[in-house]
């Protein structure tokens, strides 16, 4: 519900009732991951997306029949139906797609969960999606690390439920569990949505140069939360870094070092360096490799990248610290441009993110989409 929450808000606090489809689960190929969403307003309108086009008309018509009549539905999409091509799924793969409608009798806690995406507390929405009671459907619990609201129907519920959610949310990861009609970890019959809400992910880059202005842009196009830090104030200036959310001026290993002594990174973290000075790059660099982050980055020619790892090694940093280092950086695209560049560094980072080999599609075999976890 990320894609929609501000207008599905929006609408809430007009009074108004709008439908809205969540995907839930996806199997094999599919166009987009569990947690992407489409609403339906009272006006007609729709917003989001749950299929990148393939099945949109059928979910808004099961969207307005479930605001007449007020009853959750969790459908499934499949290109193997003997329907899909009536509803468009024609990509491949397999989606579900929770139904509901959302007013403010349906749903009262939506200020607190909105207040908490924008305060940048993490912050999980579970939802009960399939149940042999059609009564229990839509009821919902918000989980935060440190507290719950709501409750899924009973106290064996709501302590299963609340305990993988949380380790679900630590690992920012949305997805549906299942259980037993009473929370039996090891039964069936009851499906619960956990739609994670957390802080967006960090890019951190070094080295004010105009292939960091070309990154910044491309980090927040994906995004990221941007930082620009370069221990020079002549070139570390919001003017040349317009779309970072932050620019720094500071040594680039001394602010990496507080930033996570701090705590603000974490797995999903990436680290792009492009100072192209050893003076600069080999002091983050020692510091990076030694963080738990998805990525970590360095530009610069062959020759620099068997100088930076020999200074390295020299550092202390061990041939297994040293595999996690993509250098030099990027995809093989052929790039010229900074903002070549930037793309073939941001195709390197959604690579390693989603599995995906790099190649070209028309020379692969198999499906398109790996299966979608977050």
């Amino acid at each position: 519900m990320h894609d929609v929450l501000d207008e599905v808000f929006r609408r809430w606090e007009a009074g108004e009732t709008v439908g809205v489809g969540t995907v839930v689960a996806t199997f094999s190929s599919a166009p987009r991951a569990p947690g992407a969403a489409m609403l339906v307003g009272a006006d007609g309108e729709a917003v989001g997306s749950v299929s990148g086009g393939c099945v949109e008309g059928a979910v808004y018509e099961l969207a307005g029949q479930v605001v007449s009549d007020g009853v959750p539905v969790l459908q499934r999409y499949g290109v193997s139906d003997d329907d899909a091509f009536a509803v468009g799924l024609t990509c491949g793969g397999i989606i579900d797609i929770f139904v509901e409608r959302i007013n403010r009798d349906t749903m009262p806690d939506l200020p607190e969960l909105v207040a908490s995406v924008r305060e940048g507390r993490p912050v999980a929405l579970v939802t009960i999606v399939e149940h042999p009671d059609e009564s229990m459907l839509g009821n919902r619990m918000l989980v935060w690390p440190e507290a719950v609201r709501g409750g899924l129907g009973s106290d064996r519920v709501d302590d299963a439920v609340v305990d993988d959610a949380r380790g679900m949310l630590a690992g920012g990861r949305t997805g549906t569990l299942h259980y037993g009609p009473d929370g039996q970890r090891r039964g069936e019959g009851m499906a619960v949505f956990v739609n994670t809400f957390e802080p967006p992910p960090r890019m951190l880059v070094f080295g004010a140069i105009d292939f960091a202005a070309a990154m910044a842009r491309m980090g927040s196009y994906l995004g990221y939360e941007v930082t620009v830090c370069d221990a020079r104030p002549v070139f570390a200036t919001r003017t040349r870094f317009p779309e970072a959310d932050d620019v720094v001026v500071d040594w680039p290993h001394r602010y990496l070092k507080a930033e996570a002594d701090a705590g603000r990174i974490d797995g999903r973290t990436v680290v792009a360096v492009l100072t192209h000075d050893p003076k600069f790059d080999v002091p983050v660099l020692e510091v990076a490799l030694r963080l738990d982050v998805g990525y970590v980055g360095a530009m610069g020619s062959r020759r620099t990248h068997d100088d930076r790892l020999a200074r390295l090694r020299e550092a202390g940093l061990t041939d297994a610290e040293l595999k996690h280092l993509a250098s030099p950086v990027g995809l093989d695209l052929g790039a010229r441009t900074p903002e070549e560049t930037a793309v073939s560094i941001a195709a390197e980072i959604i690579a390693l993110k989603w599995g995906g080999g790099g190649r070209r599609l028309t020379d692969v075999d198999g499906r398109i989409h790996a299966d979608h976890e977050r």
